[in-house]
Parts: C-alpha cells; sequence; structure tokens
C-alpha cells in the first residue's frame, strides 16, 4: 500500500500543519512516511501545498504526480491540482471558500463547509482541522486516534489550543455522508 496526498491552500490556512499531523500519526501507527512541504516566500497569505506520502513499505520518492487524494482549502488549488490527482481518487473540497466544480467525472469529490463548521465551533482558525477529521473519516489512511494523538504532541506547547482543535477534528470525523 502507498498512498500519497496534497494537502493545499493559503498560507496561514494550516495545510502544512495538516499534512505534518498526517505524517506523525501514521508513524505513530509504525508505517513509512515521507512529508514534503511547499510554500512561497510570503507563507501567510501566500499559496503552501505539502505531500504525504504514506506506506507500509520503504518509500521511494515523496514527489506525488498522481496523488491518490487531493485537499484543496482554497480556490486556487482546486485550479492548480483538480488535473493531477488519479483517476479514481477522491478530491476534498472546502466548500466556504471554493465555488467552481470540478469537469471531471473519474474522481469523487467531498465538499466539507470547514470554514462554516469552525467558525460554528467560534474557532475560525481550526477549519484544517474539520477537514483533516472528514479526511481521516472518509479515507481511513490512518485511525482518529492516532491523528488525534499527533495533533495533541503537535500543540504540547500551545495546551489552550488542543481542547477547540480536538472539537474541530471530530466535527469533521462526524459529518454526515462520508
Amino acid at each position: 500500500m502507498l498512498i500519497k496526498t496534497i494537502f493545499a491552500g493559503f498560507g496561514g490556512q494550516g495545510v502544512l500543519s495538516m499534512g505534518l499531523n498526517l505524517a506523525q500519526a501514521a508513524m505513530i501507527e509504525g508505517k513509512y512516511v515521507t512529508y514534503l512541504p511547499s510554500y512561497g516566500a510570503e507563507v501567510r497569505g501566500g499559496t503552501a501545498n505539502c505531500t504525504v506520502a504514506v506506506s507500509d513499505a520503504e518509500i521511494a520518492s515523496p514527489v506525488a504526480s498522481s496523488p491518490e487524494y487531493v485537499v484543496a482549502m482554497n480556490q486556487p488549488s482546486l485550479i492548480r491540482f483538480q488535473n493531477q490527482i488519479e483517476s479514481g481518487g477522491v478530491f476534498f473540497i472546502n466548500s466556504s471558500l471554493v465555488e467552481a466544480d470540478i469537469a471531471r467525472g473519474d474522481i469523487d469529490i467531498v465538499r466539507v463547509p470547514a470554514n462554516r463548521i469552525a467558525d460554528e465551533l467560534k474557532s475560525p482558525r481550526s477549519s484544517n482541522m474539520v477537514m483533516l477529521g472528514a479526511f481521516i473519516r472518509k479515507t481511513n489512511v490512518v485511525s482518529i486516534e492516532s491523528i488525534s494523538r499527533a495533533m495533541k504532541e503537535t500543540l504540547q506547547k500551545k495546551p489552550k489550543l488542543i481542547a477547540v482543535n480536538e472539537k474541530a477534528l471530530s466535527a469533521g470525523y462526524e459529518l454526515p455522508g462520508l
């Protein structure tokens, strides 16, 4: 099993954090992992993306020319990655910010109103964790327990953020229809 995922959005949306949490959760489960972040010089507000590869065997290359999964947190990310995802893959779209449709009929599209849910939780900056929860539920790449543990390790120096991010993760994971 080799699964490659691209997380993409604006800098500041937490896309690198989503990828890092997935990579750490996979390591917790004893899987092989690569994590390849990419972002512009302006970071917050600029574009950012990362590729995470998870496997039960050693990984030859961290590059994902045709990933199984893409998570697009904004419109430019949808436009950039819609033709890279492999046929039969799953494209996760933050439907709170993305209005355009994908013209491809050979992929599954999952619309997650991540920003709206985060706003309802009174934590607008946790939209990335809402999306990550939905991603984990749909893909089963790692368990929700491993993601939760990885998130807590990532935020150990910011303990005030753990509870709200845990709520956001659960809200995404428990979305109906996934």
